[in-house]
């Protein structure tokens, strides 16, 4: 059995099998670490033991099927008060057999977006947002459009798919944005969709968001995550301190900018693609890219690492949101539709 020695983590490997929007889960034993809690089927490596070898080996015995082929997906260390864990999270992309749970554990298919209602480990929580979070992120422009018509702009957007928005208006006086806030947060529900405030982290559960995004100069300020697991953490980083700062205070994901020239910021120098990619590899945390996108960069930004990519006018100055946004919410879990043979 591998050491538990802080220098030592215990390595996992850890599959990963899609069939379309569902990914299969199963229920550790109550008398195990963690146990009663959902995970993603896996199990520990033996020393010196290749981590798709170990892989192999652990899905055959707890679910019964043949892994054919994989490919890595992500990976993720944390620390318990009793053990350090280092996942080797691998995607199954071809397998043979019907997974089921053969040593008599509960095991099933769960559609991703409810992953969020099943109680899993804390190692997992970087794998569940991950897996939710959309290739599209929508920044409001209400101000501009007005609150009306910004409203019947963001309805279609989300009839065509869009499932994460941001509510950023810093010119509207803050009564007006708590009572339109709690219109926007009651329109994004009825979607599915969830909706971060960009203002104050105590707000947000108030106004009825599922979330705060919070500015650079918030973001420095802090010394803690400003809200509990339930609710999401977004921030805004420009650099790598930035970036560093976020992943200090277990935000869920950041936003990287400017990545191109903008007309709102004609006197900010953009990252640009390289500059981008190197910030993104630097951290362990999913990255949006922001400043010029439109949703034709989406595998630009794909390339470079990022998660997706945010955008404020790329979508509602669209000549047709509907089709921008389709394109976009189609490639929301890209590469998951591996089916068993």
């Amino acid at each position: 059995m591998p050491s538990t020695a802080p220098n030592r983590p215990v390595h996992v490997a850890v599959g990963l099998l899609f069939d379309r929007h569902q990914v299969f889960v199963t229920r550790r034993a109550t008398d195990t670490h963690q146990g009663g809690k959902w995970e993603f089927p896996g199990g520990k490596c033996n020393p010196d033991e290749p981590v798709l070898a170990a892989l192999e080996r652990e899905l055959h015995e707890e679910l019964g099927i043949e892994v054919e082929s994989a490919a890595p997906w992500m990976q993720v260390r944390h620390a318990y008060l009793d053990r350090e864990v280092f996942l080797d999270v691998w995607q199954i992309t071809a397998w043979r057999g019907d997974p089921h749970g053969r040593e008599g554990q509960e095991a099933r298919w769960c559609d991703i977006r409810n992953l969020p209602a099943l109680d899993f480990p804390e190692a997992d929580l970087p794998i569940l947002r991950r897996l939710w979070l959309p290739p599209l992120y929508l920044i409001s422009d209400a101000t501009r459009f007005g609150k009306e018509e910004f409203l019947a702009l963001l309805e279609r957007a989300l009839k065509a798919g869009a499932r994460l928005i941001q509510l950023r208006e810093p010119s509207m006086p803050q009564p007006e944005f708590r009572a339109y806030a709690k219109v926007v947060a009651s329109l994004c529900q009825r979607y599915g969709a969830r909706l971060l405030l960009n203002v104050d982290a105590k707000l947000a559960e108030e106004y009825g968001a599922d979330g705060v995004h919070l500015n650079s100069r918030q973001l420095m300020a802090l010394d803690r995550r400003p809200l509990g697991n339930a609710l999401f953490v977004a921030a805004s980083c420009h650099d790598r301190e930035e970036l560093r700062q976020a992943v200090r205070l277990g935000v869920d994901f950041a936003v990287l900018s400017p990545v191109a020239a903008t007309a709102s910021h004609p006197g900010v120098v953009p990252l640009g693609w390289d500059k981008f990619r190197a910030l993104c590899g630097s951290v362990p945390l999913p990255v949006y890219a922001l400043g010029g996108m439109r949703p034709g960069d989406l595998g630009l930004a794909h390339e470079a690492g990022a998660r997706g990519i945010a955008t404020v006018s790329g979508i509602w100055n669209a000549a047709d949101i509907e089709g921008e946004v389709t394109a976009c919410a189609d490639q929301i879990f890209p590469a998951t539709d591996a089916r068993a043979r």
